[in-house]
């Protein structure tokens, strides 16, 4: 039977991007299912393939496993390679990939996610830059530590996947995350990355309240998708 995994609109849904981008550059076999953010709240619609309302969903056979941070420790107990082998790089990544599933709500918030636009952002508030500064410690410690090009070693794992999300981020709104530039550039050059942008600039949907936020968000300097 193998895996489904359902996730929403490329350009909108960093927690669908996390364990997609994982088991692609894992190798990880899936049929991909995408259900699109249609209007502001999808819970009714959402709760019929999640217990949440909410993307992503994996589905293996009788049993469903949501949210990004329960599918991906799914599968690293059914899969090596999710977490790092040397015990310092999987604890850091361990714990980077917690504190970017509970915190960063001034980066969720002042920078919403859209794969193909570029933004002016507003003036920074001091949640936000203190975010942004935390980004910056994180990707030069892993990168410093572990030797690169990925967050915990020679190799992508979960900590990559859970940050990825950021890197678009910091390409649409122009953020400096120092040092880890050069991560953000390696794992958007990534072939699961590159897929999952080509996929966001097709879509020819808009959800309004993303749009929204996105208008919020700062002046819009160029928008790269379709329709």
């Amino acid at each position: 039977m193998g895996y489904t995994l359902i996730t929403a609109n490329r350009n909108y849904s960093s927690w669908s991007l996390r364990p997609w981008v994982l088991m692609k550059a894992l190798g990880i076999a899936f049929t991909d299912c995408l259900e699109p953010f249609t209007k502001p709240v999808n819970y009714e619609e959402f709760r019929a393939f999640s217990p949440t309302g909410q993307v992503p969903a994996l589905v293996d056979g009788a049993q469903t496993v949501w949210d990004s941070l329960g599918i991906v420790l799914y599968l690293a107990e059914r899969h090596p390679g999710v977490w790092p082998e040397e015990t310092g790089a999987r604890a850091f990544a361990q714990c980077a990939v917690c504190e970017m599933h509970g915190g960063f709500a001034a980066l969720r918030n002042d920078c919403t996610m859209n794969v193909g636009v570029r933004v002016q952002p507003r003036p920074m508030r001091a949640a936000l830059v203190h975010d942004v500064a935390r980004l910056r410690e994180l990707f030069e410690e892993g990168l410093d530590r572990f030797g690169g090009p990925w967050l915990a070693g020679q190799a992508f794992t979960a900590i990559d996947a859970f940050y990825a999300p950021v890197a678009f981020r910091v390409r649409t709104y122009g953020l400096d995350v120092g040092r880890g530039q050069a991560w953000v550039d390696h794992v958007l050059a990534h072939p699961a990355m590159r897929q999952w942008e080509a996929e966001a600039l097709a879509e020819t949907w808009r959800e309004a309240s993303h749009e929204e936020e996105l208008a919020a968000a700062g002046a819009i300097l160029a928008d790269y998708r379709q329709g």
